[in-house]
């Protein structure tokens, strides 16, 4: 429990996941959560704890990982911008700081959460973005995969879409939007934004979808599969590395145009509103 005379900030992070177990702080590997806190603890001079808006899996990367922490310091937001920056590895970067109120948590405060997944679909992979997307050498329809996607809005039961062995108390969400759009050269990019996200749910409904463009699913059996509720009706989990954590949002936030900014190496960075 944070002392009353502590302040709370938030920082917003950006991060390639290349090189890191993950966000969580895990024994014996390298994290992105791990290599965070050891830079604040540079700065406070003592061991700090933070709060992540969601525990993003190996080789998953974020545009907007929010976190918080509580520190009894002089230092101001920009204090801790400069700093980090300074300090963290050139994978890591702050985007934003800013002192918020006492209550302000970056999990439990978020109202709705915004990811995107990358797919390069072309005959040939590419060398210098492999990292960074899923190569999908196959033909994928595209109107198929439209309408497929369309069935992932509104309040569902997710739990054909959720990693097996997972333990939540509910398997319920509701997705805000969910599409589809086509940058040019082969680059797909899937984008979801609901109020929050099972274990692989986003990768699980990417494979699905790839399965629906490659004909071996049609669109109108989504809706059989979250009836079932049977993670064997869906598709396979598609790889961690095409998946980025975009944004998340919080009640006090105004919303911001464009919502997204995709770096493409086929068309430069593309915003998608």
């Amino acid at each position: 429990m944070a002392r009353k005379d502590a302040r709370n900030f938030k920082l917003v992070l950006e991060y390639d996941g290349s090189n890191y177990h993950g966000w969580q702080r895990q024994k014996g590997v390298l994290t992105v959560q791990e290599v965070v806190e050891s830079r604040l603890a540079i700065m406070l001079n003592r061991r700090v704890s933070v709060r992540a808006s969601g525990r993003t899996d190996a080789g998953v990367h974020a545009l907007g990982q929010v976190i918080n922490f509580y520190a009894e310091t002089r230092l101001n937001p920009e204090d801790f911008l400069k700093g980090m920056n300074s300090l963290l590895p050139e994978d890591i970067v702050v985007t934003s700081a800013e002192e918020v109120d006492h209550s302000f948590h970056a999990r439990f405060s978020a109202v709705k959460k915004t990811y995107f997944y990358r797919i390069w679909n072309r005959p040939l992979p590419s060398a210098l973005m492999r990292r960074y997307l899923w190569h999908v050498p196959y033909p994928l329809d595209l109107p198929a995969i439209k309408e497929a996607i369309s069935h992932f809005v509104g309040t569902h039961d997710f739990a054909a879409f959720m990693a097996s062995g997972s333990s939540v108390k509910s398997t319920v969400r509701t997705v805000f939007g969910a599409r589809v759009e086509e940058l040019g050269q082969g680059e797909l990019v899937f984008f979801f934004e609901a109020n929050g996200f099972l274990r692989h749910m986003v990768r699980i409904m990417v494979g699905t979808l790839v399965e629906v463009g490659r004909g071996k699913k049609s669109p109108d059996d989504i809706p059989a599969i979250l009836e079932s509720r049977d993670r064997t009706k869906a598709g396979a989990t598609a790889p961690a590395h095409g998946l980025y954590l975009a944004r998340v949002v919080y009640d006090d936030d105004e919303e911001k145009e464009p919502l997204f900014k995709v770096m493409s190496p086929s068309s430069g960075v593309v915003s998608v509103a």
